[in-house]
């Protein structure tokens, strides 16, 4: 299997209609102090490796929460010890040559900080996601439960059902940039052996995939609405030091849509690349050409349905 030696960058866009990609701990979405909505990376790379878990069960998942016998979340020793049977000792060659042996470990990389303690440098680094569309509508619904309400006073009320409440977007649209840099893995993989797992083709490949249809793939009561929209995947020729600026002021949504379509315009992309047109590989974009109509794009640039 041949090691990936490319760098990338490039930036996936979440669109959330009457949805909650990714609320606080108070069920709100997540908003700037300005009032903007934004998403953690830590949101996109689990929609990630929950693609991956599903769709390749043979790879490996090691950072996913995973329930002991009494459904309690396992700890860090634990979920070494349930991957690899064996406990994670003083031995931080075998440690990494394992860890490394996990796709998304391979990919994001780790803080291992159990019975011993190793950091990984992933090659994929995901930014915090803000919403391009320039509405930002948070609204509240109440809903009830088909179970009392539970007290410790017999006189309580029990006629009532449970009432709650639940947060939504009305319509957002969350990019996410990213970039890969496959040599921040470069000294580990050199200190855990000859025979170490590397990046290689294949998992940037699964990648690619994941990041192309994870938000669409998992469906919960508060992701139902969320689907991916939109993929750009900017990759350098092998020896390039080219650095992009952030995908987020390079790809505009206009403010107002066509035919009930967003419009991405990559005029912005267009000029970066131009300059640095011997520096690049290839260009692709992966959409949904049912609710994306793309403008101003790059010369040579492959388009592919999501």
């Amino acid at each position: 299997m041949s090691e990936f030696k490319n760098r990338v960058f490039g930036c996936a866009i979440v669109k959330a209609v009457n949805a909650n990609y990714n609320a606080d701990f108070s069920g709100q979405p997540r908003t700037l102090p300005s009032g903007i909505v934004y998403a953690t990376d830590k949101a996109f790379k689990f929609t990630v490796k929950n693609y991956l878990k599903e769709a390749y069960p043979e790879d490996t998942i090691f950072y996913f929460k995973t329930l002991n016998e009494n459904l309690n979340p396992i700890s860090l020793d634990e979920a070494y010890k349930k991957h690899f049977n064996k406990n994670a000792d003083k031995n931080k060659k075998e440690v990494s040559k394992n860890l490394l042996s996990c796709i998304d470990i391979r990919l994001f990389g780790a803080t291992f900080a159990g019975q011993t303690n190793i950091s990984v440098h992933g090659p994929v680094q995901v930014n915090h996601a803000v919403n391009i569309w320039p509405e930002n509508q948070i609204y509240n619904e109440q809903i009830t439960s088909p179970f009392s309400n539970k007290s410790n006073d017999p006189d309580a009320e029990k006629g009532m059902t449970t009432i709650g409440r639940q947060a939504r977007l009305e319509e957002g649209h969350y990019l996410h940039h990213f970039s890969i840099n496959p040599q921040n893995l470069r000294e580990i993989t050199s200190l855990a052996g000859a025979d170490c797992k590397k990046l290689s083709d294949d998992d940037v490949s699964k990648l690619k995939e994941a990041m192309r249809r994870g938000a669409t793939w998992y469906d919960s009561a508060s992701k139902a609405g969320c689907e991916n929209e939109l993929l750009v995947w900017v990759q350098l020729k092998e020896q390039s030091r080219i650095v992009f600026p952030n995908f987020t002021n390079l790809i505009i949504l206009k403010d107002k849509k066509e035919n009930g379509k967003c419009v991405y315009d990559f005029a912005k992309l267009k000029i970066a690349v131009e300059k640095i047109s011997d520096e690049i590989e290839s260009i692709a974009v992966f959409y949904n050409e049912q609710i994306c109509n793309l403008v101003n794009l790059p010369e040579k640039t492959e388009l592919n349905d999501l």
